[in-house]
C-alpha cells in the first residue's frame, strides 16, 4: 500500500530539496507570470502598497547588508501581495557618484593610469562601460534573491527622465531663493581633489602633538602649526578680564614665523577663556570656525594650503612642502626665534577623514552651490509630528529630529567626473554662478565677464534624494498619481540623513506630500562574531557564497530570524545551515502528507476534535502571524513559523497523525487527511514571503484541488 502511495507522488519529492536545482526555473515562472507587475495581478485590487527599492550601487556585487534590504522588502511584498493589494515595488541601480569613481580609480591605479592624466569625457565613457556591466550582474544577484520586483519599470539613476527631474528640482530651489552659490569653507579631500558634504566625513580618534607659540604678548597653542602662516588675527573674548586692556582693532607688531608682522586684536564671542590663555589666531581659509569670524568682522584671509595638500608660497621656504614634511621643520624654525613655549606630546582629538579614502580633510574656502536647508528641514519636521511619516522605531525618529533640527546649508557640488552635471555656469573673473538649463547665458549678470559651464557634478544624494519622484514619474505619471506617496522606505539605518531625511524634504518640497508614509530601518549585518565585516579583516561574506551552500531561502531565514527592526545582525553560516535543513523538513512534510493523502474523498468532512485542533491551533497561529507581519515584525513571525512547522506540525502532528490514518474508521482517516492538507497548504502560504523558492516550487507539484491558484505567489493569504 505504501508503495503504491509513493508511486502517486510526484517524482521530484523521491529525494532531497536542492535549492540550485529549481531556484533558477521558479523564478523564470515568477518573471513569465507577468504578476511582478501589479496592473497584472488577478482579481479586484484597488489598494496599493508601494516600495521603492534602496537602488544598489551599479559598481560591483551586492553584499551582505544587500541580502539583508531583499529579505525584509521581498517579504513585505509577498506578504501584501498575496493579501490582495496592487502591490509594486519599483526597482532601480545607482550610479552612485564619488563612491563609484572612487572603485574605478583603484582600477585605474593598477593598471598604471591615474584620472586626472585622462580627459574627463573619456574617463566618464570608461566608467559608464564600466557600471553597466556591473549592474547587469547586480541585477541577476537580485532576482537569485527572489525579488518580486517589476523590472518593467527599472530605472538608472543617469538615465534622462531621472535627470530632468533633478534639474528641475534644482532651477525651483533657485526660483525660490533656497539655492545659492558662494564661497564657503568646504571639507576638501585632497587624495581624491573634491568637496564633500559633512556627512562624509568621517571623525578619527588621534593623538598628536599640541604646540604652544609665543606670538608678540600672547601665547597661542595649536596641532596644526602649518596653517598659521597667515595668521594675523588674534582673538579673545571681550569679557575675559585678562585681555581688559587690549582694544578691538588694536594693531601689534610681533616676529612670526617668517618675519616680523603686523597683528590685530579681534574681540569675538568665539573666543573661550577656559581653553589654554584664552587667545587664539585664527585661519580663516582652513576652519569653518575661522571663517565665520572673519566673515562676521569682514577680515580678509588668504589659501596656506593648496589642494593636493601642498603649502603654497605665502610659506616661504616651505612652499611646496607636504604638510606633514613641513609641520616638524616649522616647529624647529620657532623654537630656534624663541618662540616654542613647550609640547604636549599627548594632544587627543577627532580628525576629519574622507569617508572612503580615510585621508586627513583639509577645509578649503571654495565657490560651489549650497542648499538652504532650514526650510525644508522644517517641513519634514511637520509631516513627523503629523504622522505623516511614521518611523517604526522611536529610536530612529529621535535620532532623525535631532539632526534635522541641527541641519547646515548642504554643499551639492562635487568635483567628479561621473554624476549628474550641473546646469550652471560660472563667472571666470568673479565667480558668480548662474543657473542656466539651456545655455543661453553668455555674460555674468553681475560683472558682465565671461562665463563658463560649470564643470562640477551633483552629489549623488541630490539626486537619489528625489528617487520616489523619479520612479514614480513625477508629475504626469500614472505611478506617480496610485502609488505616492509610497507605502514603505526600507533601508538601512546608516543612511538615515544621507538619504532618507533628504528625500522626505526634496519629496515634499516637490510635491507638497510625503514620499513615503512609513519608514523601516534596518541594522548592519556583522560577521557570525559580532564584528564588521571588511575586506582586510577577511571577514566578508557575499550572499552568494550562502546561496550556494545552503540555498537562498535558507539564507533569508538566517537574516531575518531574530533580527528586530533598526538592529544589527550576526550572519552566522551555521545558523543559516539550520534553515536549509528546515527547507528540506518542509519538503518531507510535504512528501508524508501527499503520500497519506492521495486517496482522500473530495467530500472529507472533519471530526469535532479536528475541527477544534484547526480552530485552536492552526487559526491562532494564522491570527499570530499575520499580526506580526503588520507590525514589521518579521523576525518574530519567521521564528514563529519555524518553531510551528517544525515542533509542532512536524514533530508532533504527524505522528500523532500516523496511528489515525491507519485506523480503520473511515471518519477518523478522512478527517485527519484533511487536517493535514489544511496545516500543509497554510504552513506553505505563511512561509512563502520568507522563504519562497521553496514553497513555490512545492506549490507547482500540489494537486489541482489543493490550490486556489496556479502560482503560490498569487494565492490569497490564510485567514
Amino acid at each position: 500500500m505504501k508503495e503504491e502511495r509513493q508511486s502517486q507522488i510526484p517524482e521530484v519529492f523521491l529525494s532531497p530539496y536542492d535549492p540550485a536545482k529549481h531556484e533558477k526555473r521558479i523564478y523564470q515562472l515568477w518573471e513569465e507570470s507577468g504578476f511582478f507587475n501589479p496592473d497584472n495581478l488577478p482579481g479586484e485590487r484597488s489598494e496599493p502598497f508601494t516600495i521603492v527599492m534602496p537602488p544598489p550601487n551599479a559598481n560591483g556585487s551586492l553584499h551582505a547588508g544587500h541580502g539583508l534590504v531583499f529579505a525584509i522588502e521581498d517579504t513585505m511584498m509577498r506578504f501584501e501581495r498575496m493579501r490582495g493589494k496592487k502591490a509594486l515595488w519599483l526597482p532601480g541601480a545607482d550610479h552612485a557618484g564619488f563612491e563609484t569613481q572612487v572603485v574605478y580609480e583603484k582600477k585605474l591605479q593598477k593598471e598604471g593610469r591615474s584620472r586626472f592624466q585622462m580627459e574627463p569625457k573619456d574617463l566618464y565613457n570608461e566608467i559608464m562601460d564600466f557600471t553597466m556591466s556591473n549592474k547587469s550582474i547586480m541585477e541577476n544577484q537580485i532576482r537569485e534573491l527572489g525579488a518580486s520586483c517589476d523590472w518593467s519599470r527599472s530605472l538608472f539613476t543617469l538615465d534622462d527622465s531621472v535627470i530632468k527631474i533633478v534639474y528641475d528640482t534644482f532651477k525651483k530651489l533657485e526660483e525660490d531663493g533656497l539655492l545659492y552659490r558662494g564661497a564657503r569653507t568646504v571639507n576638501w579631500c585632497p587624495k581624491h581633489q573634491t568637496s564633500l558634504s559633512n556627512l562624509e566625513v568621517n571623525y578619527n580618534e588621534k593623538t598628536d602633538p599640541f604646540y604652544y607659540f609665543q606670538y608678540g604678548p600672547f601665547v597661542i597653542g595649536t596641532a596644526r602649526p602649518e596653517t598659521k602662516f597667515g595668521d594675523k588675527y588674534v582673538v579673545m573674548h571681550p569679557d575675559d578680564a585678562r585681555y581688559e586692556d587690549f582694544q578691538h582693532g588694536q594693531k601689534i607688531d610681533l616676529e612670526w614665523i617668517n618675519g616680523p608682522i603686523v597683528a590685530t586684536v579681534i574681540k569675538d564671542q568665539a573666543g573661550d577663556p577656559e581653553m589654554g590663555s584664552g587667545v587664539m589666531t585664527i585661519t580663516p581659509w582652513h576652519s569653518n570656525i575661522d571663517f565665520e569670524i572673519a566673515k562676521r568682522h569682514d577680515l580678509d584671509y588668504e589659501q596656506i594650503i593648496d589642494w593636493r595638500g601642498k603649502l603654497l608660497p605665502i610659506a616661504g621656504e616651505f612652499d611646496g612642502m607636504n604638510i606633514e614634511e613641513a609641520r616638524q621643520k616649522i616647529v624647529d624654525k620657532l623654537d630656534k626665534k624663541g618662540l616654542l613655549v613647550k609640547i604636549d606630546d599627548k594632544y587627543d582629538h577627532s580628525v576629519p577623514c574622507c569617508y572612503k579614502c580615510d585621508k586627513e580633510i583639509e577645509p578649503q574656502i571654495r565657490e560651489q552651490w549650497f542648499v538652504k536647508m532650514r526650510p525644508l528641514a522644517d517641513k519634514a519636521i511637520e509631516a513627523v509630528d503629523s504622522g505623516n511619516v511614521k518611523f517604526v522605531t522611536n529610536r530612529d525618529e529621535r535620532v532623525f529630529r535631532d539632526w534635522m533640527s541641527k541641519i547646515d546649508d548642504w554643499n551639492i557640488s562635487r568635483q567628479v567626473v561621473w554624476g549628474i552635471p550641473i546646469p550652471a555656469k560660472v563667472c571666470s573673473e568673479c565667480g558668480h554662478g548662474m543657473v542656466d538649463l539651456e545655455s543661453k547665458i553668455t555674460k555674468c549678470e553681475k560683472c558682465s565677464g565671461k562665463v563658463e559651464k560649470d564643470p562640477d557634478t551633483f552629489d549623488t544624494w541630490f539626486s537619489s534624494g528625489q528617487w520616489p519622484l523619479a520612479t514614480t514619474h513625477y508629475p504626469d505619471g500614472d505611478d506617480f498619481k496610485q502609488h505616492y506617496p509610497t507605502s514603505v522606505m526600507e533601508t538601512g539605518k546608516d543612511i538615515i540623513f544621507f538619504w532618507v531625511s533628504r528625500m522626505i524634504m526634496l519629496g515634499l518640497y516637490r510635491t507638497g506630500r510625503v514620499p513615503f508614509k512609513k519608514v523601516y530601518l534596518h541594522g548592519m549585518v556583522r560577521d557570525k562574531h559580532g564584528k564588521k565585516m571588511s575586506k582586510s579583516k577577511g571577514n566578508v561574506i557575499a550572499p552568494s557564497e550562502i546561496q550556494e551552500r545552503f540555498g537562498t531561502d535558507a539564507l533569508r531565514m538566517g537574516l531575518l530570524v531574530n533580527t528586530a527592526p533598526g538592529s544589527d545582525m550576526n550572519l552566522d553560516p551555521d545558523k543559516v545551515n539550520a534553515y536549509k535543513k528546515f527547507a528540506n523538513k518542509i519538503w518531507n512534510i510535504t512528501r508524508f502528507v501527499l503520500e497519506n493523502t492521495s486517496d482522500m474523498p473530495e467530500q472529507a468532512t472533519l471530526t469535532a476534535d479536528d475541527a477544534e485542533n484547526i480552530k485552536a491551533k492552526l487559526k491562532t497561529t494564522i491570527a499570530e502571524i499575520t499580526k506580526d507581519m503588520e507590525k514589521d515584525r518579521f523576525d518574530l513571525a519567521s521564528e514563529k513559523l519555524y518553531h510551528f512547522v517544525w515542533s509542532y506540525f512536524a514533530s508532533e502532528l504527524l505522528e500523532e497523525s500516523k496511528p489515525l490514518l491507519q485506523s480503520g474508521d473511515a471518519s477518523v482517516r478522512i478527517s485527519r487527511q484533511k487536517l493535514l492538507r489544511e496545516y500543509l497548504i497554510t504552513s506553505i502560504k505563511l512561509l512563502h514571503p520568507f522563504m519562497p523558492f521553496v514553497t513555490e516550487t512545492i506549490w507547482q507539484e500540489l494537486p489541482d484541488d489543493m490550490k486556489d491558484h496556479a502560482v503560490l505567489m498569487v494565492a490569497q493569504w490564510p485567514k
